[in-house]
């Protein structure tokens, strides 16, 4: 109880917003790749729902930055989840009208003709639901320290990560599968709703959430203002490093998980609810991520936890390409994402305390332009080395592939880390942002 009134009602509100969306994104991580999956079989074109989700993160970051320092950020995310429940919603009136034309998504064969007009309306929903998200979550980042104290930042994400890890890999998965085998549409009206409660709570935050400006300075032009920001990161050594290293990273995230639907059916030979308790394996690791990781990096240091984390990346990878087990691909889910919330917890709590706050918002897109907007590169080009691949070879060897070449890319990345992802850098920064 003593925690809960250190980190305030604000805090806790959104907290509350947080597990309620997660709660529906668990129930779409099912949800969308089967329903894509029952359209097509063609690698490529599933990749490519992957592609649509995350360009925006590649072409609007920067931009959504300047948003985010210009307007009052309670409202930009309220606004964007209005948004979201309004496309989320549009997209299961769609599945219900189409349900009885899907095909057997365990089915091997392609689809039938005319099935191009279903991909088109999952290719255009997904990107304005991306759009909407990447708003929505450079916002809700830089609201954080605005409601808690920087000594609590840790504690405060870690808190925040564990719980929508819970809702988002353990609750919401499993009921996703569940639920499609009732009816197709059921997952996409329930994660609509999830948006529409998650709105309500955050218009509820007492407090102005603008950026802290100077109002004499007059408003520069969108350009001058990105420009700001993409100087303030290059010029910090550090955050540029881990900018750079997150984005490669994710990238290989992305490939190996564009076509993972296809990898669960045809290799593990999993149905919809086996595959929602497959992706629960990451609300495990996640919440011991959250609990443990200011302990972990307290015990062997900031720096040493962001290189174990590459580290087991790429060991899980290489084990989940490897195998045909279905529980061995478990226990890999489970540690890398407890390593993945290590990772979050220290560089988020990181940026969040060192970035003036006037640029917040800004720097925070950058950083995320780096990160995030690898991601539809990483999803394609999982589409691409599953499809060459299989001309080459086969399929199950095909689908594997992401997973050996995604292992590979993080020992590199490991190597480029050494030298300059270490705790002395950390704790150099954090000194000089306190002065």
């Amino acid at each position: 109880m003593r925690e809960r009134v250190r980190l305030g009602a604000n805090y806790w509100k959104l907290w509350t917003a947080s597990v309620v969306s997660n709660f529906g994104d668990g129930l779409a991580t099912v949800a969308y790749p089967w329903l894509a999956s029952a359209i097509t079989r063609d690698p490529v074109q599933i990749a490519l729902i992957g592609v649509a989700t995350r360009l925006p993160w590649l072409i609007f970051t920067l931009p959504a930055g300047v948003l985010t320092d210009r307007f009052d950020r309670r409202k930009l995310i309220t606004l964007m989840d209005g948004l979201r429940f309004g496309i989320t919603l549009a997209v299961a009136v769609f599945v219900t009208a189409v349900a009885d034309n899907l095909i057997d998504p365990t089915a091997t064969e392609s689809p039938a003709s005319g099935r191009g007009s279903y991909l088109a309306v999952l290719y255009a929903s997904a990107l304005a639901f991306g759009f909407a998200e990447v708003l929505r979550d450079n916002a809700a980042q830089t609201l954080m320290p605005a409601l808690v104290d920087k000594v609590h930042l840790e504690r405060a994400n870690g808190r925040l990560w564990g719980a929508e890890m819970v809702m988002n890999s353990f609750v919401g998965p499993p009921l996703g599968g569940l639920l499609i085998a009732v009816s197709f549409a059921l997952p996409f009206y329930a994660d609509a709703a999830t948006f529409a409660v998650s709105g309500l709570l955050i218009a509820s935050l007492a407090g102005n959430y603008r950026a802290q400006t100077d109002d004499a300075t007059p408003r520069r032009s969108f350009r001058s203002e990105i420009a700001e920001g993409v100087r303030w990161l290059w010029q910090h050594r550090l955050l540029r490093v881990m900018g750079i290293v997150l984005g490669v990273m994710n990238a290989m995230i992305a490939m190996a998980l564009s076509t993972y639907v296809l990898f669960v059916q045809e290799i593990l030979g999993l149905e919809a609810a086996s595959f929602g308790v497959l992706l629960s394996a990451g609300a495990v690791g996640g919440v011991l991520g959250s609990v443990l990781a200011s302990r972990v990096s307290a015990r062997i240091g900031p720096g040493a936890s962001l290189f174990v984390t590459i580290a087991v990346q790429s060991g899980t990878f290489l084990v989940t390409g490897t195998t045909s087990l279905a529980w061995v691909v478990w226990a890999m889910f489970v540690i890398s994402s407890f390593a993945g919330v290590l990772w979050n917890v220290i560089t988020v709590s990181l940026r969040q305390s060192i970035i003036p706050d006037r640029l917040l918002g800004r720097v925070n897109s950058v950083y995320r332009f780096f990160a995030w907007g690898m991601m539809p590169i990483g999803s394609i080009l999982g589409g691409v080395v599953v499809a060459v691949t299989e001309a080459l070879t086969n399929r199950e060897t095909a689908l594997r592939a992401p997973f050996w070449v995604a292992a590979t890319v993080f020992v590199v990345l490991f190597v480029y880390a050494l030298p300059n992802l270490n705790t002395a850098r950390i704790r150099e920064a954090t000194t000089a942002a306190a002065v």
